[in-house]
């Protein structure tokens, strides 16, 4: 006797966005990246359609950090010391798009500039033909200081630019809207605060369809479970039909992961946290694969051997149903 599957109706999508342009689209991306689309919460395929997979991007930065792992140094070694030579790493190493970090000061400890940040863009654009995101160093006046130029300076590459704030963002639309890019939209965990920075943006002109939702986390261990709850809740206000929660979601795993103890300390821990390179590969695995389970559409990875764990997790969630 055959068992039917309960199915939910939901009578809404989530928006598809696509980030970076072909040469035919005025951009000089060799590929493109679209995301979003789903009509049914995450992988319940029989309820819905999935069409485009969770995109997997690696972040680099314009100038070699200070202050990530040893185990993240020696995985990318001199590649870091040049962000085109990173780039070109992180293109290797099977990224979907390139997630570009710009520092508050350049190598020799001075303020960044204009010049530095626009010289590295055009080094990463020209080194890579994947979509490209980037942001600033997360200071209001230098991110308007310096990706008001950026924008103009890859203009038509539809790049993410940001990050958009609720105390900053309408320098950053607009240096969007007049060089056509999108941006990230990022708020604390709450839906209602997610909503509302969407509805600011969108009603400065920027159309929904360049707009990606970062409705910021937690690793592993660290509030996982409440950015979990608020990425599934929007991610159910969007199928029942809130035009304003049905962007596509931006997380960043890697920068989370990578910044508790489990994975920065590798000495005068206890002996039964194990090998230290294991567990911080592992924290920022399991802390993305959950984040994929939840709905996220971009994740932001910082070991290329985490993208080579992930990428077979989304893989297997793409199986016909007839193997699940």
């Amino acid at each position: 006797m055959a068992i039917e599957i309960p199915k939910e109706k939901w009578t809404s999508a989530v928006r598809e966005v696509t980030l970076g342009a072909t040469s035919d689209q005025g951009g000089t991306r060799k590929s493109t990246v679209t995301v979003g689309g789903a009509t049914a919460l995450p992988y319940l395929h029989f309820e819905g359609k999935s069409p485009n997979r969770p995109a997997l991007a690696l972040e680099i930065r314009d100038r070699k950090p200070g202050d990530w792992s040893p185990i993240l140094l020696e995985a990318w070694g001199e590649a870091m010391e040049d962000p085109s030579e990173w780039a070109r790493a992180a293109e290797a190493a099977g990224a979907d798009l390139i997630y570009l970090v710009l520092g508050s000061t350049t190598k020799d400890g001075a303020r960044n500039t204009i010049k530095n940040a626009t010289a590295t863009v055009r080094k990463v654009l020209d080194s890579t033909g994947l979509p490209l995101a980037v942001i600033g160093p997360g200071q209001a006046e230098m991110d308007n200081e310096l990706i008001v130029p950026v924008a103009e300076e890859a203009k038509g590459e539809r790049l993410l630019i940001g990050i958009c704030e609720e105390k900053n963002y309408r320098t950053i639309v607009a240096a969007a809207l007049a060089n056509n890019h999108l941006v990230q939209s990022k708020t604390p965990m709450d839906v209602n605060l997610s909503k509302q920075l969407v509805i600011l943006i969108h009603d400065m002109g920027l159309p929904l369809e360049r707009i990606i939702m970062d409705p910021t986390t937690g690793a592993l261990g660290y509030g996982i479970e409440y950015g979990y709850s608020v990425m599934e809740r929007l991610r159910l206000a969007a199928l029942q039909g809130d035009k304003m929660t049905q962007q596509p979601m931006f997380v960043n795993p890697g920068e989370e992961a990578w910044r508790v103890k489990e994975s920065k300390v590798g000495e005068g821990v206890p002996e039964h946290w194990g090998d230290w390179k294991r567990r911080a590969l592992n924290w920022e695995a399991i802390t993305a694969t959950t984040l994929i389970l939840s709905g996220a559409d971009i994740l932001i990875l910082r070991h290329p051997e985490t993208l080579k764990r992930v990428r077979p997790v989304i893989d297997e969630l793409y199986k016909p149903e007839s193997t699940f």
